[in-house]
């Protein structure tokens, strides 16, 4: 079984978006998505908090880790600004032999609704798999076809109408927790390889929690409905 104390929990943050500009500290609510992922992670009773690191650039980002007070890792211009995807997995994920942890845990800034408890039960789960890589899916219950149209769900034997409630169970990839070993990033790998059978566990989560903020209307779809909940909370 793995331990907390080999485990880095890592944000990763850069202000170069160009469908959301500077997204990560565009107001949100009166906060922003980077202070609410911090949050998370903060309002864990799980997390040793000398695990928890940010890694960002951008100066305007190292101010707000410096003033939250949570440890900073400087990641290079480099690493903030390629999207180069033929680059190797180390230019991206540059602390991997920079702190000293055997295994990291990375937290998507970009999902608000993401929970602390789903973020405790991801790395808990990871602690007791045996696989080096994790990862958060959505489980599926509809009707799917492919590029030629083709149906790749299996239709239930005698049904004549379209009923999700008797089609099995498929996952979504989720883009909010990700699990890997430190070293395997030296080797070029993240996570591990999705088409050998138990490189990779899976971890369902709520859909909700997925959501991501990638364009204006998601970032103002998210912000209305955050709001609403922290109005609810009162």
């Amino acid at each position: 079984m793995k331990k907390i104390e080999d485990i880095l929990v890592v944000i990763q943050a850069r202000l170069n978006s160009e469908r959301v500009p500077q997204k990560m500290i565009k107001p949100f609510n009166n906060t922003t998505l980077v202070d609410i992922a911090i949050d998370k992670i903060l309002n864990s009773k799980f997390i040793p908090k000398e695990n928890f690191y940010l890694s960002v650039y951008d100066k305007e980002l190292v101010e707000i880790v410096k003033n939250r007070g949570v440890n900073l890792y400087k990641r290079s211009k480099d690493s903030a600004f390629c999207d180069d995807t033929s680059k190797p997995m180390t230019v991206f994920y540059e602390w991997w032999n920079k702190l000293p942890f055997k295994y990291c845990v990375l937290v998507n800034a970009c999902n608000p609704f993401l929970e602390t408890n789903t973020i405790d039960s991801f790395i808990k789960s990871y602690m007791e798999s045996e696989s080096d890589g994790f990862f958060a899916v959505i489980k599926k219950k509809n009707y799917f076809w492919d590029d030629n149209f083709n149906m790749i769900t299996d239709w239930p034997k005698g049904e004549i109408l379209m009923n999700t409630k008797l089609i099995g169970n498929t996952y979504e990839a989720a883009h909010c927790l990700y699990a890997s070993r430190m070293d395997k990033i030296g080797d070029g790998v993240w996570m591990g390889d999705f088409n050998k059978y138990g490189d990779i566990g899976l971890f369902p989560i709520k859909e909700e929690e997925a959501f991501d903020i990638d364009y204006e209307w998601q970032f103002e779809m998210a912000e209305s409905h955050y709001k609403k909940i922290n109005e609810r909370g009162r």
